[in-house]
């Protein structure tokens, strides 16, 4: 039996590094499964250039592809690849803004978006802040709201599970869509509850099976809709109500600001 050494770092980092590859990892860290021709136009590189960054992922174990037919759809190899990005995205940093269309980009995605298949940004953080004063969660570590726990490093994502459901977990998320027992029910090795420091906004917001539920219930419900090739998402105006109702989760625009939910910092 061979001896194991320790974990080669250097090797995966290499395939981050890159600035092509890592526009790709991005483009993808939504969750979705996008053809090479869709990933090039959206990282804005040559279809050869993709084709050879694809390859490198694919290689490196960063990504999976699937086919269908006779296209073939490239989505990153599972949710700890999207966990690496938004952890580094915490120590990267920030790129300068050259156009307003830049600027207006790089607040959508603070303000709320897709890490894989949950929701992040100040929206994600306000929702998991609302779940738990519903009583949808519960804190098990005696610090009553999101705010991030002493030793907790920026660039990982969180060790410890510092929540657990609540005792109203059942109405609070079949009253967003969401069927509890189905998702406690599911075939997968991912955990129900697993929770994410959120690069933007420096506090928790839920991810793991539940948190996938719960984007996909805001989406099917029109609360929440996607941007066409972005991560980005867009609260509706029935979502705004929704939430506000639900949740308390308060949208607030102010003359020359983008939206701002009040909720986000309890």
């Amino acid at each position: 039996m061979a001896i194991q050494g320790d974990s080669d770092i250097a090797a995966v980092a290499v395939l981050f590094a890159e600035p092509g590859r890592a526009r790709v990892l991005q483009a993808l860290a939504d969750g979705r499964s996008l053809p090479a021709s869709v990933l090039a136009a959206e990282a804005g590189l040559s279809p050869s250039a993709a084709s050879a960054h694809l390859a490198r992922l694919r290689e490196g174990g960063l990504i999976e592809v699937e086919r269908s037919g006779r296209h073939r759809y490239h989505r990153l190899a599972d949710d700890r690849v999207a966990a690496v990005l938004e952890a580094l995205a915490t120590i990267a940093p920030a790129r300068p803004v050259r156009s307003l269309r830049e600027g207006t980009r790089a607040a959508a995605l603070r303000q709320a978006r897709t890490c894989y298949d949950h929701l992040a940004g100040r929206l994600g953080v306000a929702v998991t802040a609302g779940l738990l004063r519903q009583g949808a969660l519960r804190s098990v570590d005696g610090v009553p709201d999101t705010r991030r726990r002493r030793g907790e490093a920026l660039s990982k994502p969180l060790a410890d599970v510092p929540y657990e459901l609540g005792p109203r977990a059942e109405e609070v998320l079949a009253a967003l869509g969401v069927d509890l027992d189905a998702v406690r029910g599911a075939s997968s090795r991912r955990p129900l509850l697993r929770f994410c420091l959120d690069w933007s906004e420096q506090r928790h917001h839920l991810a793991g099976r539940l948190g996938a539920a719960v984007l996909q219930a805001l989406l099917d419900a029109g609360w929440l809709c996607r941007r066409p090739g972005q991560r980005a998402v867009t609260l509706t105006e029935p979502g705004e109500r929704g939430l506000r109702d639900l949740l308390g989760v308060v949208a607030r625009e102010e003359p020359g600001a983008c939206a701002e939910w009040r909720g986000s910092r309890t």
